[in-house]
């Protein structure tokens, strides 16, 4: 590996680790950043996606006292796991093309579900008005979609998770967020454990990006912390947009 592709690799994997813990969507400039480092399409997939998990592992140390006590919390972890075990299946598995089209539009719809939190919320109901059995099956969904998506491709898992959390869940933003933290990590974990055993993982490149995603994830939980609602939620949406739109015009061009 060329010290400039190490260096555009460590800058990448800084910057994502950031953009994960805030809003997610750092794949989106870890996997370009591998594809110029000389790695093909698929390779760089699976190892941008085992590349980012120590990234999602800082942003859970650093948003932990955050995290929710409880076994509900716990009890969401399981279907992350079979969920992602599937998406990890298709990617490994299928062609890409028919599901590259559609992620856009899961993106920019994710994004206008947190945008228009609170008008939605009125629509279907506010998380506190919804049964118990309900609101675990609505979770319980939101969040098996989320971990096939992750398992499959991953960019802007962040969003997806956070939009669709903070409509069911009566919490504060922050603490979705560290939720959404911990989900992540454990769609790395298992996407890092397949990827490994079956995926053509450049290990070069993974040894270059981890560690710097490691700092990134840290410091930009410890940001969500300090920022405001209303400023945490906006660059969440930001950042969707801009990914969504990305991802649509990669797919049309």
């Amino acid at each position: 590996m060329e010290l400039s592709d190490a260096a555009l690799l460590v800058t990448a994997g800084l910057a994502a680790g950031t953009v994960n813990a805030v809003a997610g969507g750092g794949s989106l400039i870890t996997f370009p950043a591998m594809i110029a480092a000389g790695l093909p399409p698929v390779p760089a997939n699976v190892s941008n996606s085992v590349a980012v998990f120590p990234g999602y592992v800082a942003s859970v140390a650093g948003s932990r006292t955050d995290l929710p006590r409880g076994r509900a919390l716990w009890a969401l972890l399981p279907t992350t796991v079979v969920g992602t075990i599937v998406g990890c299946l298709l990617l490994l598995g299928t062609p890409a093309r028919a599901f590259e089209l559609v992620v856009p539009f899961l993106v920019l719809g994710a994004t206008a579900v947190l945008a228009f939190q609170d008008p939605l919320r009125r629509l279907v109901g506010h998380p506190a008005e919804l049964g118990p059995r309900r609101r675990t099956v609505t979770v319980q969904a939101m969040v098996a979609v989320g971990a096939v998506y992750g398992g499959y491709f991953g960019a802007a898992l962040g969003v997806m998770l956070v939009a669709g959390l903070a409509l069911v869940l009566d919490a504060t933003l922050a603490r979705v967020s560290a939720v959404k933290n911990l989900l992540s990590a454990t769609v790395g974990l298992t996407t890092l454990v397949v990827f490994a055993l079956f995926g053509p993982v450049n290990w070069a490149a993974v040894g270059v990006v981890a560690p710097a995603t490691l700092v990134g994830g840290y410091a930009g939980a410890r940001l969500v912390r300090r920022l405001p609602p209303v400023v945490l939620k906006t660059l969440i949406v930001a950042f969707g947009t801009t990914i969504g739109l990305y991802l649509l015009w990669r797919a049309v061009r």
